[in-house]
Parts: structure tokens; sequence; C-alpha cells
């Protein structure tokens, strides 16, 4: 099993990347069946069901999938330049991606929000398609956005392609316990065996690079939800919190009396800035989600700007470490929270900040896989249930939730000797098993817990 770290760690916008990053992208590569396809194409149609149709107006995924069958991508996402897009697709009731001709497309009419049962392949299920000059289908595929901005078509998860079918990779692992036999026999840390792999399908340099810029992109995300007051759109009045957090802060520093606690809120505020700007559509990176893209970074701002001795060098393997065990929680469970709850969000982000920490500040392979369980182990069980649909409430302050409990156990792992009771591995299928029986209603579909238990408006 191998899963890059460039494909964990995702450049994109918000505010999520199972429902906006995901659609968008399926979007384009339906745009590209249409381009090989022989027929003539006269306008679009598409289909939105499960927790696509009952969060997808939180989540923005009409306007997502839109803009995608208009050649946007989340990579080069140009906000203005949308905007002036879905202005002109609404008065001409008309689309002219890029290489094809102008297309019938009102949304209006056109994009479907089905609120009956999910596709049988994933809660995150859409149908797009193509007509002729009659209004005829004569082209259609249906896309699963399963996660973390990933997209299967029908036949594609049907056929397992949601693993990994590249050349062989020096340390193949699948499981927490082959990761760490690895690391056993060959000496080597989870970062330097992620690194081979990495380099088997690459190059050092292209990774070197890579890494920073997801590393430059996170912190400028900080940095700007740092910087940035007002309101949140969507209707749930919700105030930015992290720059006036942050300006108390700074105020406080040098005082005699700040409470050691204080240090949670350094933390909590950097992830909440992230997701701030996540849920205003800014650009953020997935890690392993939009929904859970604070954690990280968060952590990775607190050790480089509070922890004695960090070092911007060590990034790479920081990243290199949390992609590891991510693919990990992806390929034996899930990251979606349409399909396992905020556990498989946060939780995931958490076990991967966790171990990252850990590993950067000196941890065996054997003490990053404990802090990778102990954070995970702490999530299970955690819903999915967004106010209004919106990537808001409860999302920003779990994220800074998140991050605390990743640095404790990252702190807890580094105090012992590796040895504890829950394997990761166990930890893992656990939150699997408790995805599956989870209830739909608190799977991203706002229609139970805090999303029906507190005003919407």
């Amino acid at each position: 099993m191998f899963l890059s770290v460039f494909e964990m760690f995702k450049i994109g916008v918000g505010p999520s990347s199972s429902h906006t990053m995901g659609p968008m992208v399926a979007a384009g590569r339906f745009l590209d069946l249409i381009r090989a396809a022989p027929f003539d194409v006269a306008g679009l149609r598409g289909s939105l069901h499960g927790s696509l149709a009952f969060t997808g107006v939180g989540h923005a995924t009409d306007r997502a999938t839109i803009l995608g069958l208009a050649g946007f991508q989340p990579e080069s996402y140009d906000h203005d330049r949308a905007e002036q897009t879905l202005a002109a697709i609404r008065d001409s009731g008309t689309v002219t991606p890029p290489g094809l001709p102008t297309l019938n497309f009102r949304p209006k009419d056109d994009l479907i929000f089905d609120f009956g049962p999910a596709l049988p392949g994933h809660a995150n299920g859409m149908i797009l398609m193509a007509t002729d000059g009659q209004g005829d289908v004569i082209l259609q595929e249906t896309y699963y956005s399963v996660g973390g901005g990933f997209v299967l078509t029908e036949r594609e998860l049907a056929a397992g392609k949601d693993t990994d079918t590249g050349p062989p990779v020096p340390y193949p692992f699948k499981s927490a316990a082959e990761m760490l036999d690895m690391a056993r026999i060959s000496g080597k840390s989870i970062a330097e065996m992620k690194r081979k792999n990495e380099i088997s399908r690459g190059c050092s340099q292209s990774l070197a690079k890579g890494t920073a810029r997801i590393w430059q992109v996170m912190d400028d995300c900080i940095t700007r939800g740092l910087d940035t007051g007002g309101e949140l759109p969507g209707g749930l009045r919700v105030k930015r919190r992290a720059k006036a957090i942050r300006e108390q802060l700074e105020a406080e520093r040098g005082m005699n009396l700040n409470a050691p606690h204080t240090i949670n809120d350094w933390i909590s505020t950097y992830a909440m800035a992230v997701n701030e700007e996540n849920a205003a559509g800014g650009q953020v990176v997935t890690a392993p989600t939009n929904g859970a893209a604070g954690v990280m970074p968060a952590v990775i701002r607190y050790w480089l700007d509070h922890v004695p001795g960090a070092t911007p060098s060590k990034i790479e393997d920081f990243l290199l470490t949390a992609a590891a065990i991510g693919g990990l929680v992806k390929y034996n469970a899930s990251i979606s929270g349409a399909e396992a709850g905020c556990q498989a969000e946060v939780g995931s982000a958490a076990a991967m900040a966790a171990a990252g920490l850990c590993a950067v500040m000196g941890g065996t392979p054997e003490q990053v896989e404990n802090a990778a369980e102990i954070a995970l182990e702490h999530h299970l069980g955690m819903t999915c249930d967004p106010v209004k649909g919106l990537v808001q409430v409860p999302c920003i302050e779990r994220n800074g939730l998140g991050a605390i409990k990743a640095v404790s156990a990252a702190s807890l792992a580094l105090r012992g000797d590796g040895t504890h009771f829950v394997p990761l591995d166990s930890a893992i299928e656990t939150m699997r098993q408790t995805g599956l029986d989870m209830n739909e209603k608190y799977k991203e579909t706002s229609l139970g817990g805090l999303a029906v238990n507190v005003p919407n408006c």
C-alpha cells in the first residue's frame, strides 16, 4: 500500500474536501470524458445524492460542481474569476468549458439535489450527464467523493481502484505492525522509509520542493486567519475569533501572571485560524481533509514557535511521518466524515499530527505509533453533525481541541518507551467498525446531533 504525501496533502479550496473539492474534481473528469467521446454534446445535467445532497448547499457542493463543469480545478482556484463565471452562467444558462463548445446548463433546473436513498457505493455520490440537442442523455458517469478530495467512478470503486496499483516501493506496509517491523529490520525511521518510497515514485528534488510548498500554503493560511476578522458566510453569523484571540495573547506576553495552560490557547488559535479560512472558502491544504485542515498546521506552528530546538529543516520529516499514518487510516478505515463521522476526519488528523510531532521531537518508530494511537483512540465515536451543513459549528473549535489532543498524545508517547496496550491497527479497525455502526444522521447529513439541537438561523 502506497499513498503519496502529495495525495494526502492536497492544495485546494474550502470549505470541504469531499463536498467542494471532490465534486469539482469529478466535474473536471467528466469534461475529459466528454472530450474523448464521439458524441455531439449540447447540454449538461447532474444530480447530488446522500450527504452531497443533505449538506451540499452549506458545503458549496452545487457551486463547486458548476465551476468544475466550467473548467475550474481546486489547486488553481481563483475566487474573483469564479464569481464572474458563476454570474455569467446564471445569466446565460450556458457553460463553455475549455476545449468544448458552449453547452446548455441552467444550474437551477439541471443540477438536482436528490434527498432519497444514497447511491450504493458511498455516502457522497453524484451523477453527471451529457445530453444531445433533443435533451436526451447520451453520456453518463457516477462519481463518488470518498474523502480528502479523492474521487472514484462507480467502476473504479467496484474494482478497488482506491488502493495502490503503481510499481513496487522499497518499504510497502499496509498496517502499523508491518511498518514497525520494517523499521526494526531496516533501522530506519518512519519518515526515512516514507521518503524512500516517495523517491522511488518521483525524485528527491520534487519531494523537497513539494513538501516545502505544502507547509508554505499551510502557514500562509494560518497567517491570513490570524489577521482577518468579521463574520463567516453562510447565515449563522459566526464570528471569526482567531484574530481577536491572537491579539489578546500577544498583549499578555511578558506578564508574570500567565497560566501555563495559555499555550493551549495558542494551539487552538492556530487551528481555528485555518478553519475560519476554510469556512470562508479560502485556500487550504487537505490534512487529511478540509474539515480537519487546521490540526496539522497548528501543531507544526506550535512546534516551530514554542518548542526549543525546533527547526524548519525537519518539517519534511513531520509531513512524511504524518502521511504514513494517514495512509494507514485511509487504507484500513476511512477519512470521510460522511462515511464514518468526525472520528475519521479530526481523529485521523490528530493521529497524523501526533505522529509527526513525536517524530521530529526524537521519538522512536514505536513511540510514533503510540502517539498516533493515543490521539485516534480518544476521538473514537465522534459524530459529524455540522449546524446548517456549514463547516463552522462545531468544526472550527473541534480542530483546536484536536490539535491540543495531538500535542498531548505525542508528549505522553515520548514519556514512555513505545510499549502500550492498544495497537494503532486496533484503534483504526475500531474506528472503521464504529463508522459502520454509526447512525446515518450523524454522518455529515445535519439530520442529528448539534445540527438539530441548536438554532440554525
